[in-house]
């Protein structure tokens, strides 16, 4: 229960943004880059509960290394008791605002350790949110991986 509290009030906080002046940012987008941070932390937390209410239910995520998964796949991934993300963190988000729909994108890092083994990720993503009444949720995800 006091994840879902957090993740409520993660949704209501006031976004960190970086490539944006805050002046030029509506209140929608503000919503939707306040979601991204959320569902950064609740990856970084292993969270499901918290990403549930953040995903459609036929939400297509593609990875960056091209594995293709839906809601139950990417939950489960995220979950992997082989997997223990220290830092999560998206940087450079953009949104892009088209009625109903927005699509952001962004760089994404991730750093932890997984099967025992450090790893450090950097990604370029795209997300993409739809306005359901008065929620928006992410219908589709994809991530491209940035060599170094």
């Amino acid at each position: 229960m006091w994840k879902q509290f957090l993740m409520f009030l993660l949704l209501l906080a006031a976004p960190q943004l970086n490539a944006q002046d805050t002046a030029q940012v509506t209140a929608e987008q503000a919503r939707i880059l306040t979601m991204e941070s959320a569902w950064n932390q609740a990856v970084q937390q292993k969270d499901a509960a918290g990403l549930k209410l953040l995903l459609a239910a036929d939400l297509v995520y593609v990875d960056y290394d091209g594995t293709l998964m839906n809601k139950t796949e990417y939950l489960a991934s995220v979950q992997s008791q082989g997997l223990h993300p220290e830092r999560v963190v998206s940087e450079f988000m953009n949104v892009h605002l088209y009625g109903a729909v927005a699509v952001v994108n962004g760089v994404y890092r991730e750093k932890g350790v997984k099967n025992e083994r450090p790893y450090a990720l950097r990604e370029r993503f795209t997300d993409t949110w739809v306005r359901q009444g008065e929620r928006w949720i992410c219908v589709a995800s994809h991530s491209t991986l940035i060599r170094h």
